[in-house]
């Protein structure tokens, strides 16, 4: 339905219908791990998860750019349906899972409220401070609605028989720590590394295609620690030194990618990339592995499902906020090189295409005002990853059990044993 859409709106709509599926099938294959794998041999799966996802995040942007170039937008959806078709019919073929009939009731309430929090959250960092001003009467409106849902929403929780997030979950420290850091990669990652396609097109010259085969040095260190930190877990039974490791490497390539510039090469810009995966790659997925260590086996699904949300609406709160500070750095920046210039951004009279096409001095300092911006952006994320440094140091090592559910002589609800 994405790919036949006629309007924003409609893409937008369906791009929601999506989501929903998607959203699944991410947390599910994390709970589905969580339910049949024992959490001292979870990080030999979560590692391969990590280096498959590493792959298909190098594979899926290239094929895009492939599409884009030769074919159509539209086929950057069409091409998922017999991707999707094929991994349905494996999965209904190969996946056998314990049989448990349970009755449930599903918190949909409690599941909108939320949804409203999130989308109200999301549109104050999307609108304030460029299309509305802070102080406009559709930005506090959006603020006093995310405040009212926030309340409602924990007000739903503590009375509904089954919460979509039950909020005792947040008594539990490693839970609440991985959380907030999962919201931090998700900011300082998926926000900061949206705005490379644009420097690299245009800056260093690299096509749509090229600019999907820039992220295979990043991928390829995150694939590497991702596996070596899943085969350490699973030997040891500890992960502390690991997110700890991570953080303190990725703000490392934070700082690295500050220097990005007009004269930075492709091999420089390579190596900062690897250096910022190496960091990810001891933090995606280990995370995963605290939080469902840290709770009763009856809160593995949620547990999952809490992460994931987290790291997803601090990477969409993230593309909101660097995409005003990017914004705001490449204007001023323009108004100083090239005052007599008017290029809107907004417009997309930033896009590769357009800025190619200009004069070749007109070009050069063009060039300085997006590497200006970028710059800009990567500053403001190395925050982010240096709280992540630090929030790790924060989590307590809860020994990995070498069976699935409570270990012996465990009750639900107790928690295990911590290890300082």
């Amino acid at each position: 339905m994405s790919g036949l859409s006629s309007s924003m709106i409609m893409l937008i709509a369906f791009r929601a219908v999506q989501g929903l599926g998607s959203g699944g099938l991410m947390v599910g294959a994390q709970a589905i791990v969580g339910d049949i794998v024992s959490p001292r041999e979870r990080g030999r799966y979560v590692g391969l998860f990590g280096a498959v996802f590493g792959f298909a995040s190098v594979i899926g942007p290239v094929l895009g750019g492939l599409i884009v170039t030769y074919l159509s937008w539209r086929w950057i959806f069409y091409i998922n349906m017999p991707v999707g078709g094929a991994a349905l019919l494996y999965l209904w073929a190969t996946l056998h899972l314990p049989r448990r009939k349970v009755q449930h009731r599903i918190d949909y309430l409690g599941a909108g409220v939320l949804a409203i929090a999130a989308t109200a959250i999301v549109l104050i960092t999307t609108w304030g401070g460029t299309q509305y001003g802070w102080r406009s009467r559709q930005i506090l409106g959006l603020g006093v609605l995310a405040v009212v849902a926030i309340v409602a929403f924990i007000f739903i929780e503590a009375r509904a028989p089954e919460p979509v997030l039950p909020l005792h979950v947040f008594r539990n420290r490693n839970f609440s720590v991985a959380s907030a850091m999962s919201f931090l990669l998700g900011l300082a990652m998926l926000g900061a590394l949206t705005f490379l396609p644009l420097y690299q097109q245009t800056v260093q010259h690299l096509s749509a295609t090229g600019s999907g085969l820039m992220l295979i040095p990043m991928m390829v260190g995150m694939t590497i620690t991702a596996l070596i930190g899943g085969q350490v877990m699973t030997r040891t039974g500890r992960y502390k030194a690991m997110p700890i490791i991570g953080g303190a490497i990725m703000t490392v390539g934070m700082y690295l990618l500050m220097g990005l510039g007009v004269g930075t090469s492709r091999l420089t810009s390579g190596l900062f990339f690897v250096v910022l995966g190496v960091g990810m790659g001891f933090l995606m997925q280990i995370t995963s592995v605290i939080v469902q260590n840290s709770v009763d086996q009856r809160d593995i699904g949620v547990a999952s499902s809490s992460r994931s949300f987290f790291q997803q609406i601090g990477g969409s709160i993230g593309v909101s906020i660097f995409g005003a500070i990017f914004a705001r750095r490449l204007t001023e920046a323009m108004a100083a090189r090239l005052p007599g210039v008017h290029l809107n951004a907004a417009n997309g009279q930033f896009n590769p295409a357009t800025v190619n096409q200009l004069p070749a001095p007109v070009r050069i300092d063009v060039f300085y005002a997006i590497s200006h911006a970028i710059q800009g952006v990567f500053f403001w994320a190395a925050p982010a990853a240096i709280l992540v440094f630090a929030l790790a140091w924060l989590i307590r090592e809860v020994p990995l059990r070498s069976t699935v559910g409570p270990a012996p002589g465990e009750q639900a609800g107790q928690a295990p044993e911590l290890v300082h």
